[in-house]
């Protein structure tokens, strides 16, 4: 069953290559959707897949890059939106 997920990654993120190495995760573990920079200096990302990838991903979240910091990260299971690609926006 594919879910939907809405998940925010906060730390030190951006200036760190994480978009670039999450779409490649994403792609990795079969996971369709975007991610993009937020004003606030995090990252957002709407993922969906099935809960086995969509675990994968989080779990590839939490470590992140090897010059990001990871503090805390929040998911929100949202509507599905029929994604055919990942990308970064």
């Amino acid at each position: 069953m594919t879910k939907h997920l809405k998940i925010k990654i906060m730390g030190r993120v951006q200036g760190v290559g994480f978009r670039y190495s999450a779409m490649h995760a994403a792609l990795q573990f079969g996971i369709m959707g975007f991610v993009r920079n937020l004003p606030d200096g995090n990252v957002y990302v709407e993922a969906e897949g099935t809960e086995l990838q969509l675990q994968d991903f989080l779990d590839w979240c939490k470590k992140g890059v090897p010059r990001s910091t990871i503090s805390h990260i929040s998911t929100i299971e949202g509507i599905l939106q029929g994604f055919n690609k990942f990308e970064i926006r």
